[in-house]
């Protein structure tokens, strides 16, 4: 590892020194602290890189790929509602449901009953428990969705709609610009709605409380108050939908209620308890083994009626419970995830085991180390964890060739197109077209195999690479797509940074322990690969690299980073390393501040490919980051741009993101967020860390970043001891979510 003094001429004057503000994550204390890494309040999804969609425009427009009638984020979007009425049905059916208002069925219907007979007093808090899965239902799709039949994406409200909500807004005091998103979002008759409810305001994406408040105020004078019944219901909804864009699926019920009282909510369980009520939310009671601290605390109305109910249980009446409020959305999925793992699980008899051991054995006995150990275990059983890093990706690689050889219908999924096309070189030209693609172009369709006439996909094993990267919707999906019978591997490294979406799902199955886990052993080679090993082990090490692998440069002030780095991707790289400046890659901590990704890519523009930005600030040739769904991130360059929209490549896909997208989707490239960058793997990566942005910093963080570069390892260093105390000291946040618990309730530890 070498290091480089800092150059002490033409550096640029002085930047905003604005720090950003919000590391991985969000802390199990506040449901309001967001994973956003610029911790912006409403940025928009070119901006985020947890996949919060906080633009308070009017919904963007699906982009579309030249060629085809319709994008494949289009094509997600169907999947994804369609798999959701699936969910939804096989809820439904689930038998006896308790009626419990017109508003809810099946599971939620449960709850709602659950939490209304605890009131009465009819029963105790303890005796209500997850009720058993269902059989799984098998609800017929049609085969393969073709692309030019899917819709183009969410209709656009009507003009007239639309000018009624504005006009309802301007008499609130509210911008026009949320007229739009307003009647997008809350449907037909949007202004009623809003007039019946000002806080109905807070479903639109960007909206915060107070502001929701000063429209309440407006428009209902003497009437509003802190007190109102709709108002703490709405900021039950809005405090989840928070919790959610930081990667929780659920909240404890005391830290939600701990949340409304700091938002002047006089009565936070009376609130909670009416969100509930209206279907807004969901409630659960998860038995506890062994609570952390002693028992968990039910709500006050649930202690009160056990301790008036004599005929409770003494063992049950203390039998310890976490009480939990989630959004139905991520529940459904929660529960959907379950279900399918487990029915993977339990769907191979021991004989098929027995007979796919001993004809999996030769293949297995031609490999080695880990690689026969992941042959071995795929063959016996129907959920298979790997964790690996980039180099173990050759042992899933190799379990999919051998299942191929057996005649076996086999498919791998990366995360996105790169780790695709790095999925693919390990199977060589000659592997059958379909066999890697990408997970969103499974589910929508537009990639690998077909579905059969009951809407599951066409395989024997699927193998999903970059699984940290699954949020519980994502993995949901992909369980229901899968027959009875048929192999999911998972493969990944768990100390890269969680999924954008809600969830964390790879660390909560490596956590319940329901199914065989093999650790790789193959090490990523090279000075990187050793750095980034210790890194994960929370050492951060000095490293040998006589060839200028790992090059540490120092700074003093973000000016001086921004310089710095500059420097590296034009001219020391290049000349030194041999990696062209369209093969690196600068990684800063968030978007904001006096050297994050906004201040890096207008200099590296100016320094790279100067241009006045004709169109939204762009010209030909500028390296993009294009998001065609939030948490999504595809590197690309603009090629031209018209009438149509702005014309990308992005690796080696053309596509035309229309006018009123771009601001959206599309920003500058030449330096990204490690969350963007997740995923991604260049020849050379240039990691800066100014020191504006040291609270950002997380082991996980750093080992992502420390992570994209191929060949070649700069960091521009400006954050002293910030960053070895944040290897050593700083994990990944955590997420409250529910999948061990609804796991274990299935699927009996596998040790």
């Amino acid at each position: 590892m070498s290091t480089e003094p800092a150059a002490a001429e033409g550096h640029p004057g002085p930047a905003d020194t604005d720090a950003p503000r919000a590391g991985q994550g969000a802390e199990a204390t506040g449901p309001e602290e967001t994973a956003a890494e610029e911790g912006a309040g409403a940025p928009d999804p070119a901006d985020t890189d947890d996949g919060a969609d906080a633009d308070a425009g009017a919904p963007a427009a699906e982009p579309t790929a030249e060629g085809e009638g319709v994008s494949e984020a289009a094509a997600e979007i169907a999947a994804q509602r369609e798999l959701q009425e699936r969910i939804a049905q096989r809820k439904a059916a689930k038998e006896g449901p308790i009626a419990a208002g017109g508003k809810l069925s099946g599971t939620a219907a449960d709850l709602l009953a659950a939490v209304r007979a605890v009131e009465s007093g009819e029963r105790p808090a303890a005796v209500f428990s997850e009720p058993a899965p269902a059989p799984r239902k098998v609800v017929a799709e049609p085969v393969r969705r073709a692309p030019a039949a899917a819709p183009a994406g969410p209709a656009e409200p009507a003009a007239e709609a639309v000018d009624a909500v504005r006009a309802l807004l301007a008499e609130g005091g509210a911008p026009a610009s949320l007229a739009a998103p307003a009647a997008a979002t809350l449907g037909e008759g949007a202004d009623s709605a809003l007039r019946d409810d000002p806080w109905q305001l807070l479903r639109i994406p960007g909206v915060r409380p107070e502001q929701a408040d000063g429209f309440a105020r407006a428009l209902l004078g003497a009437e509003c108050g802190p007190d109102d019944e709709r108002r703490g219901r709405a900021l039950t909804v809005w405090l989840l939908e928070q919790a959610a864009v930081a990667g929780h699926t659920a909240l404890d019920a005391p830290l939600l209620a701990e949340a409304l009282g700091k938002r002047a909510v006089p009565d936070p369980g009376e609130a909670v308890q009416s969100a509930i009520a209206e279907g807004d939310a969901l409630v659960f009671q998860d038995a506890l083994e062994e609570p952390p601290g002693g028992p968990a605390r039910a709500p006050e109305s649930t202690q009160e009626t056990a301790a008036q109910d004599g005929s409770q249980d003494g063992d049950e009446a203390e039998r310890p419970v976490r009480v939990l409020v989630g959004l139905e959305r991520y529940a459904l999925a929660e529960e959907s995830l379950a279900d399918g793992l487990a029915r993977l699980v339990n769907s191979l008899s021991k004989d098929d085991s027995s007979q796919a051991l001993a004809d999996w054995e030769p293949a297995a006995a031609a490999a080695a180390g880990s690689t026969a150990e992941l042959i071995r275990a795929a063959a016996g059983h129907g959920l298979v964890l790997h964790t690996g890093a980039e180099a173990a990706r050759a042992e899933p690689a190799a379990l999919v060739q051998a299942a191929a050889r057996l005649g076996l219908r086999v498919c791998a999924a990366a995360h996105g197109v790169d780790g695709r096309r790095r999925l693919a070189e390990h199977f060589g030209p000659g592997a059958p077209e379909g066999t890697a693609v990408t997970v969103s172009g499974l589910l929508s369709g537009t990639e690998g195999p077909d579905r059969d006439r009951d809407g599951a996909l066409a395989v024997d094993l699927l193998v999903v690479l970059d699984a940290p990267q699954l949020d519980v919707e994502t993995a949901a999906m992909l369980a229901e797509s899968l027959p009875d019978g048929a192999r999911l591997v998972l493969s990944g490294d768990p100390s890269v940074l969680w999924s954008a979406g809600p969830g964390r799902v790879f660390a909560d199955l490596l956590a319940a322990r329901v199914c065989p886990q093999i650790a790789s052993r193959t090490p990523d080679p090279g000075p990187v690969g050793e750095l980034v090993s210790g890194i994960g082990a929370g050492e951060l090490n000095e490293v040998a690299a006589p060839g200028k692998e790992v090059v540490i440069v120092p700074v003093r002030d973000a000016a001086e980073a921004i310089h710095r780095a500059v420097q590296l991707v034009a001219d020391s790289v290049p000349r030194a390393i041999g990696v062209p400046s369209e093969q690196t890659q600068v990684i800063t901590p968030g978007h904001g501040g006096a050297a994050g990704t906004r201040a890096l890519n207008a200099a590296l523009k100016e320094r790279l490919n100067p241009g006045p930005g004709r169109f939204g600030g762009f010209d030909p040739g500028d390296r993009i980051a294009y998001v065609p769904a939030p948490g999504r991130t595809v590197p690309g360059r603009v090629v031209r741009a018209d009438a149509d929209g702005l014309h990308l490549d992005c690796a080696g896909t053309p596509v035309v993101v229309p006018q009123d997208a771009v601001e959206r989707t599309v920003r500058h490239g030449w330096a990204l967020t490690a969350h963007q960058a997740v995923g991604l793997r260049w020849p050379a990566a240039v990691v800066v860390l100014p020191g504006d942005a040291t609270q950002a910093l997380s082991r996980p963080w750093v080992y992502t970043a420390f992570g994209r570069g191929e060949r070649h390892l700069s960091v521009v260093h400006g954050a002293d001891t910030a960053l070895p105390r944040a290897v050593a000291e700083v994990p990944a946040k955590p997420r409250t979510t529910r999948l061990q618990t609804l796991l274990r309730a299935q699927v009996p530890p596998t040790q």
